[in-house]
């Protein structure tokens, strides 16, 4: 059945003046014969969005293209839904805004960009959410230390249910062997008691928190909202079906055993700021050779840390925990020698006044890397240190108790690399290479792609962590706390905060069959036509998000509640079976279609630009809103990722008498820029087949480019884009057009 459409176009932000209004109506109502069809000079005025439903009321159009600023801006106003598909058209930031009003190339570009917004509306069906079956909101924590607490408490606090899983037979973590904590209220110069028996009283006194102790995930299936964990403790199994997960289990010390240098090993009176931390506890804090009276300490700091040769980074919380503790000697004995070897003193914030009253009371700062710790041959230890105040080697001598500042480690960073299924005879490997993913016995995730996440340098299991805090690259799962990234005790609560408003969040959108971010609200999720599907296993090696599974067949089973839209499989099915209702192969080929391809004798060449939604179209509106202008010769297509990209498209431009094609996608690396980890570069080693074509074909290579653009990117944004159609006008027109 036909559909009915509205058009509207907005005249105002200098649009009407910069491009002939009534002849971009006829696009719409003599070539695609819309006969709904007005313009107004502030569409986003209640009187304009007044006209555009109107149009839906009194024609009974469910499919609206506003044709006006970008789609980036103004979206709850030209919001129509329930009711109602709508396509937005960027005329302002990407054609009046960055070319040249009243010029015939600017009215050509405008007059495209309808086109293919009208046929993206022609082939776009209204989404028709997925709803699973018994579906739960209940949030599993998986840790008891302090953050899976707090992630369990703040659960309960917003009226949803938590089941928290220990595996140690008490609640508490780390934090149980910790005898004060950082200050974290005025005058913050002091060690306060630690919070943990009020936490545990407060959770376990809650009637929407499962608590199970001694207990560990035996395996985890089904995907959010219906996740269902396997929890094995105390002999016996039983499955919980939850919508979230809180990943808190923590972290470990670094292994002090290979510190030798610092004397761990060889003197037994050389202890890790943890065995500290329990010597306080047990109220014996006595120096392990020979049970004698601690007279003098020296805590040394990064001891392991910030070292290529043990662990790069630095983990935050050490220089605090060391202030936090010479304090509580000093509370001991006021005139007790405490020296701290430090390379940077880092104590933020409130943590500054704590660092002032060590210095008050007399604790001697070193600032300078140690070589060494020996043996004084009288019992005591020596210390040599380069002291960089003064530019000199420094020892301090009959030191009883030398306490090492060692690092954190992930509990996610132990186990042995998870090895997916080898490609059979016959079978393409898989393009980029797959994620780092360890056995650590955590999660036990029943996926394809492993069972347990992903993870970054240093096992750490982050994502995107600009975009993205708290997220994983496994949809409803969020890493919080000391497994996510190095943190002190304040952070941790901040942490577990947001990692449980995120699980909230996330079973929220998807109980509604919506989307998580980055497309927060999108309803369509892949369809698979699996009668042409050949088990290439592209669509489940490559999807950043595991959301795919095999049956023994090596059939693909989606979990549409773990994808997020990105389209990366649709771009790399060689069959072209998975599409969605809202963006699909057959969509974006006919957009290509329909742009207006002058012959070669008018000397208007013509360049498809493939554009990341997330970063190169944003960029390109900045483009516009700082009136940098670029060459009109191209036409923008956006899309959720590069990754979605099908080779079919550059197939299809080139057909249709394009003369260059320019993907715009985000940049690669371990920061991973990708809102979708990995699309961009599978976008970039798939074109690196097309050139291969392209050169089978007699076709210069250079007339399809890949470039990696940052959202910061605006400013070399016009240099690219006027590059790349200097290299066109080069090569010349594309030998295929007209046919």
């Amino acid at each position: 059945m036909e559909k009915k459409m509205g058009v509207y176009i907005c005249t105002g932000c200098g649009i009407g003046a910069a491009l002939d209004i009534e002849a971009l109506a006829r696009v719409a109502t003599d070539e695609y014969k819309i006969a709904s069809c007005g313009e107004h000079p502030h569409l986003c005025s209640p009187e304009g969005v007044a006209l555009a439903r109107s149009g839906l009321e009194s024609e009974g159009t469910g499919f609206v293209v506003i044709a006006a600023c970008s789609p980036r801006v103004m979206t709850d106003v030209f919001d129509f839904s329930p009711g109602a598909v709508v396509e937005r058209v960027n005329l302002r930031e990407q054609v009046v805004w960055s070319h040249a009003p009243n010029d015939e190339n600017t009215q050509m570009m405008a007059e495209d960009a309808l086109r293919m917004g009208i046929v993206k509306l022609s082939e776009t069906q209204p989404p028709d959410p997925f709803i699973g079956e018994e579906l739960s909101k209940r949030i599993l924590v998986v840790g008891g230390g302090l953050t899976g607490l707090t992630a369990a408490n703040e659960t309960a606090k917003a009226g949803y249910e938590a089941v928290l899983v220990e595996k140690e037979k008490e609640l508490g973590g780390y934090l149980r062997r910790v005898h004060k904590v950082p200050p974290s209220s005025p005058p913050y110069d002091t060690p306060h008691d630690s919070p943990l028996d009020q936490l545990i009283r407060e959770v376990t006194s809650r009637p929407k928190i499962k608590v199970h102790t001694g207990a560990q995930i035996a395996s985890t299936s089904g995907a959010p909202c219906m996740f269902d964990v396997t929890v094995r403790g105390d002999g016996s199994e039983w499955t919980e079906r939850v919508g979230g997960i809180v990943l808190a289990t923590g972290s470990v010390s670094y292994d002090a055993a290979k510190l030798t240098h610092l004397g761990r090993g060889r003197f037994p009176d050389v202890v890790t700021a943890a065995e500290l931390e329990e010597m306080f506890v047990s109220g014996n804090v006595a120096r392990p050779s020979n049970g004698g009276r601690v007279g003098s300490v020296a805590f040394i700091l990064c001891a392991g840390s910030r070292d290529p040769e043990h662990l790069p980074y630095c983990s935050s919380a050490c220089c605090v925990e060391s202030l936090k503790l010479a304090s509580c000697f000093k509370s001991m004995n006021p005139q007790m020698p405490v020296y701290i070897f430090y390379q940077d003193m880092r104590a933020n914030g409130t943590y500054e006044l704590l660092y002032k009253q060590a210095q008050k009371d007399g604790t001697i700062f070193i600032r300078g890397a140690v070589r060494d710790v020996e043996d004084d041959g009288s019992g005591g230890l020596v210390i040599v240190a380069d002291d960089e105040l003064t530019r000199s080697p420094i020892m301090s001598e009959g030191v009883d108790l030398v306490v090492l500042a060692v690092g954190m480690v992930p509990t996610s960073a132990f186990g042995d690399p998870f090895k997916a299924q080898a490609a059979k005879e016959g079978e393409e490997e898989s393009a980029v290479p797959a994620d780092t993913v360890l056995v650590s016995n955590l999660l036990n995730l029943q996926y394809r792609q492993g069972p347990e996440l992903p993870t970054l340098n240093h096992g750490f299991p982050d994502s995107h962590f600009i975009c993205f805090p708290y997220e994983s690259r496994r949809t409803g799962i969020y890493p919080a706390g000391t497994v996510r990234a190095p943190m002190d005790y304040a952070a941790a609560v901040q942490d577990a905060t947001g990692a449980a408003l995120k699980a909230i969040q996330c079973v929220e959108m998807v109980s509604g069959g919506k989307a998580v971010h980055p497309r927060a609200g999108d309803t369509s999720y892949p369809e698979f036509f699996m009668q042409r599907c050949t088990q290439c296993k592209r669509c489940t090696e490559e999807c950043p998000f595991g959301a795919i599974n095999e049956d023994e067949k090596a059939n693909p089973l989606p979990n549409p509640t773990r994808c997020r839209r990105c389209g990366v499989c649709m771009g790399a099915c060689p069959e072209r079976i998975i599409s969605f209702r809202n963006y699909s192969v057959t969509m974006i080929g006919n957009m290509i279609k329909n742009i207006q391809v002058p012959d070669e004798y008018e000397e208007k060449p013509r360049i498809l630009v493939l554009a990341c939604e997330n970063d190169a179209c944003p960029a390109l509106d900045m483009t516009g809103i700082r009136r940098l202008a670029y060459n009109p010769w191209v036409r923008v297509i956006p899309v959720r990722c590069l990754g979605s990209t099908n080779l079919v498209w550059i197939a299809d431009a080139l057909s249709k008498g394009i003369d260059g094609i320019l993907l715009l996608g985000c940049k690669h690396g371990d920061d991973y820029q990708c809102h979708f980890i990995k699309g961009s570069e599978l976008a970039d080693i798939r074109m690196s087949k097309i050139r291969e074509t392209l050169n089978r074909l007699v076709l210069e290579a250079d007339r399809v480019r890949f470039e990696q653009i940052a959202i910061s990117d605006y400013r070399r944004l016009p240099e690219v884009l006027d590059g790349f159609a200097a290299r066109i006008e080069e090569l010349g027109p594309n030998p295929y057009k007209g046919y």
